[in-house]
């Protein structure tokens, strides 16, 4: 009880919806598709899926251009290379799938776009693991033309940082800007379907006082998705505790000087004690519900940075992923993000004006 009010007196607060720099408007809409969700439509295993059915309608007629290989198969390198290759038919399959992704992107943007918490969206961004390759901004610049000539006024376009950058650096914008005297550094975790990465993301305040400069100096990232057998919840938050024990000694040795934070992305609906309510069914084991609290375990593991009390702030993967673009977004007042990977996460935000308390 101490340390809940404690938490509160420092002005820090798990899935807070006013944060330094925005409003969190709303984020993890689950929407309906028949017996699925809107977002399944876009998804990174949706693209493979229309990659297989441009392949299969050309399997009718002779050799598949691909080959092969399975579409899930294909790296993201690899389909980028295919594009520029001197096979007009193999670019052309994949040129499809591109295609046919980008209107179900686009789709997917208007329903959206005509939720009350995303009214007067002015600009998205496109995060996760698909935006990271050439097929991925295609398919985002595709949907970007579409929405335009359909007479929708918004931007689409894929986030500038490198994605498993962005749900690091993201997490500098929890932090209340006091957190960061006298500190250069802070940990940082970004929480997936497929993977679990933990950081240490560098804020250089002196070359830019927004934050607009921070950086991953060091991360480690563990893919708990290629493990056999699947790993537990328990195994999995031990693994992330001796991530961030370890970056804690590697920033010691590198003279850093870590801030006593923490700041966590997880998918999900995040309760503001920190736990899971729903979204987390991607996740090695089960983290929903009272009885599991993430950011008590790590705060129980690793007590104290430095001198000071640990302090964990959580929140949802796509609202810390997107506020990397915080300060890249100050020329509109309303945008959101999508992120695609294993799912598709979503957050809709609000900037704060400069002379708001």
């Amino acid at each position: 009880m101490v340390k809940d009010i404690q938490f509160r007196e420092a002005g820090l607060a798990h899935a807070a919806q006013r944060l330094p720099s925005v409003v969190v408007d709303d984020y993890n809409i689950e929407l309906k598709d028949g017996d699925g969700f809107i977002g399944d439509r876009v998804s990174k295993s949706a693209f493979r899926e229309m990659l297989e059915a441009c392949r299969d309608s050309l399997r009718a007629l002779g050799p598949d251009p691909l080959g092969d290989k399975k579409s899930c198969d294909f790296s993201k390198r690899r389909l980028d290379q295919i594009l520029v290759a001197d096979d007009p038919l193999a670019s052309g399959v994949v040129f499809s799938a591109i295609e046919g992704f980008g209107q179900e992107l686009a789709r997917v943007v208007k329903i959206f776009l005509n939720q009350d918490g995303w009214a007067g969206t002015q600009a998205i961004v496109v995060g996760g693991g698909f935006s990271d390759s050439q097929v991925g901004c295609l398919a985002i610049g595709r949907a970007g033309v579409l929405l335009r000539a359909a007479g929708i006024d918004v931007t689409l376009e894929p986030i500038r940082h490198h994605p498993d950058e962005g749900g690091l650096i993201g997490a500098v914008h929890l932090a209340p800007a006091w957190m960061f005297a006298g500190y250069d550094s802070l940990l940082a975790v970004d929480i997936g379907g497929s993977n679990i990465r933990a950081g240490v993301v560098t804020t250089n305040l002196k070359k830019a006082p927004d934050l607009s400069r921070s950086e991953v100096w060091r991360s480690e990232i563990w893919r708990h998705r290629d493990e056999d057998p699947m790993p537990s919840r328990d195994e999995a938050v031990d693994r992330l505790i001796g991530m961030l024990s370890d970056l804690i000694r590697r920033a010691d040795r590198a003279s850093f000087s870590l801030a006593p934070f923490i700041g966590i992305g997880c998918p999900g609906m995040i309760e503001a004690d920190g736990t899971i309510k729903r979204g987390g069914q991607n996740l090695p084991g089960h983290w929903e519900g009272d009885d599991f609290n993430l950011v008590e375990r790590i705060a129980a593991a690793i007590p104290r940075i430095g001198d000071h009390a640990t302090m964990v702030v959580m929140h949802n993967d796509a609202v810390v992923q997107g506020l990397s673009e915080v300060p890249n977004r100050q020329d509109v007042t309303r945008w959101g993000v999508l992120t695609i990977g294993t799912g598709l996460g979503n957050a809709r935000f609000t900037n704060r004006g400069a002379d708001e308390p």
